[in-house]
C-alpha cells in the first residue's frame, strides 16, 4: 500500500488494499455486498457501530461505482458522518479503523489526508479519495461460503443442544424415580455427577465441540444411570418373587405401581397403561378401579378397530414399520429402551416412558388418551416427540394439546402426517 506519510499503515491496511484492487475488476451489487457481509458482520468481529457506519457509508455511493473497474468510494466529511451516526469524532475514527482492519473497506488517501472526489455527467466517478468499499465486492463470495458454513454449524449446535436436553431429562428422571421407589444404587454419587455437568453447561452460544463434549460426558452419565436403574429393578424383582411364597399380591400390586418403577421394559410390566395409583390389592380389579385406564388387550382390540375404521374412511391406514420409519428419532430411542416392539402394546408402554423426556406432562398424556383413545394418542405422541427431536416442534405439550384439540374438530389427519414424512415433505 502507497503510504502517504501521514497515516500509520499496518498490515490490515495493506491486505484492505490489495482487496479493494481485486473488488475494483467485479461488478456486483451494492445490495448483494451488503447483504453478505451482514450476515456474518459478528463473525467476523464487527461491532453494531461498525455496520452503522458501514451503511451511512454505502448510502452515499451510487449503482455505477459498484460496476467493473469502477470504486465505490465515499468523500463525506467528518461532520456529516457524525451528524447522520450520532458517534463522537473519536468514535467515528475507531469504527472506520476497524473496518478497514478487519477488511470490508480500505482508505484511499489524497496527498494531503483530505477527503474529496467529483463525478462527471453521467455521475461516474472521475476522481476521489476517502472510504473506498471496494474490498466488499471482493469478499462477497468469502462471505457467502462462510454465511452457509456458520448455518450448518448453528442447525449442529441445535441438533446437539436438544440431544444434551434429552440426556438430561432422562437422568433427573431415572434418578428421582430410583430415589422415590428406594431402589439400591450409587444415586448420591450420580446425583453429584449430574450437578457437576450441569455446571458445565455454557451460558452463551458456544462452538459444536464443545457440545459433542458436553453430549458424550452426558450420555456416558445416562448409560451408567440407566444400567444401575436397571440392575436395581431386576435385584428387586428378583428378591421379591423370591420372598412372596405366601401367595399375597399386596407388594406385587406395590411393585406394580408405574409411579415406582416408570415401567422400565424388561421388568414386570403393570397393566395399567395411565400413570394412576391402583389403590387395589388385587391387580385383576384394577380396570375397575380405573376405568379410564386400558389394559394392553384392550389396546391392540381399539387399534384394530380404530385401523379398520382408517382403511374404510380413506383407503390407507397406518401400521408399526411405518409409523417406526417415518420417525427414526423416536424409533432409536424406542429401540433403546424396550428392544424389538412387536405391537402397538408395547409402542403405548414404551412411547409412555419416552413422554416426560419431551416435557409433556403427564396430564396432558392422560388428556390425549382419554380424548383419542390409547393407540391413536400413541401414534400422536410419537409424532410430537420426533417432530421435537428435529427442531420443527418448541413445546411439545402445546403441540399435543393441539392435536386433541383438532381431533375434537375432525381435523387430526395423523396417517397424512407420516406419510409425509416418509415422503420428505413436511407434515
Amino acid at each position: 500500500m502507497k503510504h502517504t506519510g501521514w497515516r500509520k499503515p499496518t498490515p490490515g491496511l495493506g491486505v484492505a488494499e490489495h482487496l479493494a484492487q481485486a473488488g475494483e475488476r467485479l461488478a456486483v451489487p451494492k445490495s448483494t455486498a451488503f447483504v453478505a457481509v451482514k450476515r456474518v458482520g459478528a463473525h467476523i468481529g464487527l461491532k453494531a457501530g461498525d455496520m452503522m457506519l458501514l451503511d451511512t457509508l454505502g448510502a452515499f455511493t451510487q449503482a455505477q461505482d459498484w460496476e467493473e473497474g469502477q470504486r465505490p468510494i465515499v468523500w463525506a466529511s467528518n461532520a456529516y458522518l457524525m451528524e447522520q451516526t450520532g458517534f463522537s469524532l473519536s468514535a467515528l475514527k475507531r469504527h472506520a479503523r476497524r473496518l478497514a482492519e478487519t477488511g470490508v473497506i480500505a482508505f484511499k488517501d489524497s496527498p494531503n489526508g483530505k477527503r474529496w472526489g467529483r463525478r462527471d455527467a453521467d455521475g461516474v466517478i472521475v476522481e476521489a479519495y476517502g472510504f473506498d468499499l471496494s474490498p466488499l465486492s471482493a469478499r462477497v463470495a468469502e462471505f457467502e461460503q462462510l454465511h452457509a458454513e456458520l448455518q450448518v454449524e448453528r442447525a449442529l449446535c441445535q441438533r446437539l443442544k436438544r440431544q444434551i436436553t434429552v440426556a438430561r431429562r432422562m437422568i433427573r428422571a431415572r434418578i428421582e424415580a430410583a430415589v422415590s421407589g428406594a431402589l439400591r444404587g450409587p444415586w448420591s454419587q450420580f446425583t453429584t455427577l449430574f450437578e457437576e455437568l450441569l455446571g458445565r453447561l455454557p451460558r452463551r452460544n458456544v462452538a459444536s465441540e464443545t457440545l459433542e463434549r458436553l453430549l458424550a460426558w452426558f450420555s456416558e452419565l445416562q448409560v451408567r444411570v440407566e444400567g444401575a436403574y436397571l440392575k436395581a429393578t431386576q435385584v428387586d424383582q428378583v428378591v421379591e418373587n423370591t420372598s412372596d411364597t405366601s401367595g399375597q399380591t399386596t407388594k406385587q400390586t406395590q411393585k406394580m405401581n408405574p409411579r415406582e418403577v416408570i415401567s422400565e421394559p424388561h421388568i414386570l410390566i403393570t397393566n395399567q397403561l395411565d400413570p394412576v395409583t391402583c389403590k387395589s390389592s388385587e391387580p385383576e380389579n384394577a380396570a375397575d378401579v380405573v376405568p379410564n385406564a386400558p389394559t394392553e388387550e384392550q389396546v391392540d382390540r381399539e387399534l384394530e378397530e380404530w385401523v379398520a375404521e382408517t382403511r374404510k374412511k380413506r383407503g390407507a391406514a397406518l401400521d408399526l414399520p411405518t409409523v417406526m420409519q417415518a420417525c427414526p428419532e423416536f424409533a432409536s430411542w424406542a429401540r433403546n429402551m424396550g428392544g424389538y416392539l412387536k405391537d402397538w402394546g408395547d409402542l403405548h408402554r414404551v412411547a409412555g416412558q419416552l413422554r416426560p423426556m419431551i416435557g409433556i406432562s403427564e396430564h396432558a398424556w392422560n388428556l390425549a388418551q382419554e380424548r383419542l383413545g390409547p393407540q391413536i394418542a400413541t401414534a400422536a405422541l410419537v409424532l410430537v416427540f420426533d417432530k421435537h427431536a428435529a427442531g420443527e416442534v418448541a413445546s411439545p405439550g402445546g403441540y399435543l394439546r393441539g392435536m386433541v384439540e383438532k381431533a375434537g374438530a375432525g381435523e387430526l389427519h395423523l396417517e397424512r402426517s407420516f406419510y409425509g414424512r416418509l415422503s420428505g415433505q413436511a407434515a
